[in-house]
């Protein structure tokens, strides 16, 4: 999620595809340029992550704190991490099927950790 942004700029600047105008003016370009394909399927990227990567994040800490079996959690978190970077790649090069099954893959470790969350919770009332 980090790299998003960076690579955003790189599209901008190889394009010339800049939002504002103090932008094109320093870097080039004829006018503004708010729909480039290239720069937009990164922003949509970029949104992606961020509709995904905090609630996991937010649930993982909370899921840290129930004491899970270590070999679990961390099972959790690196395929969590890997079905989003394979969802990145795949975004970008245009493999939609990976996509999907990366995204579907990181999705069931978010619900995964959100029920064992639940389930300590009510087993401890």
């Amino acid at each position: 999620m980090a790299m998003m942004g960076p690579l955003t700029g790189r599209q901008r600047i190889k394009n010339k595809a800049f939002a504002n105008e103090e932008d094109v003016a320093v870097f080039g370009g004829d006018k503004v340029a708010l729909n480039h394909p290239a720069v937009e399927k990164l922003r949509r990227n970029h949104l992606n992550d961020l509709e995904n990567i905090p609630m996991f994040v937010a649930l993982g800490g909370l899921y840290v704190l129930t004491r899970p079996d270590e070999y679990c959690a961390k099972t959790h978190f690196i395929v969590f991490t890997l079905s989003r970077l394979g969802h990145t790649i795949a975004y970008q090069t245009g493999y939609t099927r990976a996509r999907a099954i990366c995204y579907a893959v990181g999705t069931g470790m978010t619900v995964s950790i959100a029920i064992q969350i639940c389930i300590t919770l009510w087993k401890s009332r």
